[in-house]
């Protein structure tokens, strides 16, 4: 109990989260056995960082930072304008698809976020929409990033509980393509209530074809990565660093873009953001093993069990508290101390490993959309100037219907794995 509480106060006095993550757990190692049980942590922070498919991360971050720098992102969004951008409310729509295009590139909610905060957003003012709709939208899409692979969230779950990272990453397609599909529709359903502009004139086939040949390389590179991965070519960390190589290639030889000093800052970037994740994933370590010896795990599967044995009221459960504790806190951090703890649970109930591990990627992106610390909200809020609270009224139709989908998923096990199993990754 002590454990919990420090950590509580330590988040409400503003602590960063891997250093209140990190106090908890050595405040736990003391109430285990003294002083001396300190000499474990720093060996249990070197182990939870001791894994190879970690490296993927900070190589899937750069290639991203890169495409981003060079013009890439630019050429995807031009390309789904001209595909969709002849209906009504036509720039939604290309917001939408656009988070579809960029998810191949970044597998970041954020960095979709902060990208098309600054420039699709104060094109859709411009066209007529409404500052808080535009920003909406853009949050209920940028949430597709991290679904759709390379997914981050799904190379840390997967090191983590032992589970394929090629097998998540399939899984996370489907879901992926049917938020963007259904936020779609709600754009159509909504587009009279918002007074949504009409498009002036659609793309000719001729411009249509001139711009998806021009967006052939940016297309290419979630092509070469999901190719490689799924079709066991090569490791997640391989095609990370591969794709980091085909970014440069891109930037510096073929558009001509990058520049040192552009890199030089693309480096910083991305090693403040790998080592955010690292600080966090090195002192979950310490308080996910103090909870492994106070036998958590356990005591949460007979807690939730004596409640109800039905796999589809745990599974509600589940996701129920993983959405809740999304609201409060960083969902790095929440996977990795409650996964140990939820996942021998969803093992007691039948739940196969890579549905289980899509369940908490879905509901952990979905909470990065929700009041009051959704990281999503609060960087759409800082680059637009609009009020989160505007935001968030305007986000509400999306997030109904991506936690909807999110359920269905969940309760329909066939369509969570039904690319796992065509690819071979799960029975």
């Amino acid at each position: 109990m002590i454990v919990a509480i420090s950590f509580v106060v330590l988040i409400l006095f503003g602590m960063p989260i891997g250093f209140a993550i990190g106090l908890a757990g050595v405040i736990g190692l003391i109430d285990m056995g003294g002083g001396s049980f300190l000499a474990i942590g720093p060996s249990k922070i070197f182990n939870g960082l001791n894994i190879f498919p970690f490296l993927a991360m900070p190589f899937f971050i750069l290639a991203g930072e890169i495409m981003n720098g060079t013009g890439i992102t630019t050429r995807l969004v031009k390309l789904a304008q001209v595909l969709v951008g002849r209906f009504r409310g036509g720039l939604a729509h290309t917001n939408m698809l656009a988070s579809v295009f960029f998810a191949g590139l970044t597998g970041s909610a954020t960095a979709d976020a902060a990208a098309f905060g600054r420039t699709l957003v104060p094109a859709m003012v411009k066209e007529g929409y409404k500052r808080d709709y535009a920003c909406a939208v853009t949050a209920a899409g940028s949430i597709i990033g991290p679904t759709i692979p390379p997914s981050g969230l799904m190379v840390v779950y997967g090191s983590l509980m032992g589970v394929s990272i090629a097998g998540l990453f399939a899984a996370g397609i489907l879901p992926g393509l049917v938020i963007c599909a259904v936020c779609m529709g709600v754009i159509v359903v909504g587009g009279k209530r918002e007074n949504l502009p009409q498009a002036l004139r659609g793309a000719s086939l001729k411009e249509v074809w001139q711009t998806f040949v021009s967006s052939l390389t940016a297309l290419a590179m979630p092509v070469i990565i999901l190719g490689g991965i799924l079709g066991g070519i090569v490791t997640p960390t391989e095609a990370a660093s591969i794709a980091v190589a085909y970014a440069l290639f891109i930037g510096a030889v073929v558009y001509r873009t990058l520049t040192f000093k552009n890199f030089y800052s693309m480096l910083v970037r991305t090693a403040r953001i790998t080592g955010v994740i690292f600080v966090i994933i090195a002192f979950a370590s310490v308080l996910g093993w103090w909870m492994s010896f106070e036998r958590i795990p356990q005591l949460m599967a007979e807690t939730v069990l004596s409640l109800s044995d039905n796999r589809y009221a745990v599974i509600a459960i589940i996701i129920g508290l993983l959405l809740v504790v999304g609201m409060v806190m960083d969902i790095t951090a929440i996977l990795i101390i409650l996964a140990p703890v939820l996942v021998p649970l969803t093992e007691q109930v039948g739940l196969e490993p890579i549905h289980a591990g899509i369940i908490f990627v879905l509901a952990l992106n979905i909470s990065l959309m929700t009041p009051p610390v959704g990281a999503c909200l609060f960087v759409l809020s800082s680059v637009t100037g609009e009020r989160l609270e505007r935001i968030s009224v305007k986000l509400m139709p999306f997030l109904i219907a991506e936690v909807a989908i999110l359920f269905i998923f969940a309760f329909w096990e066939d369509a969570a794995l039904l690319l796992p199993r065509l690819l071979g990754f799960a029975s």
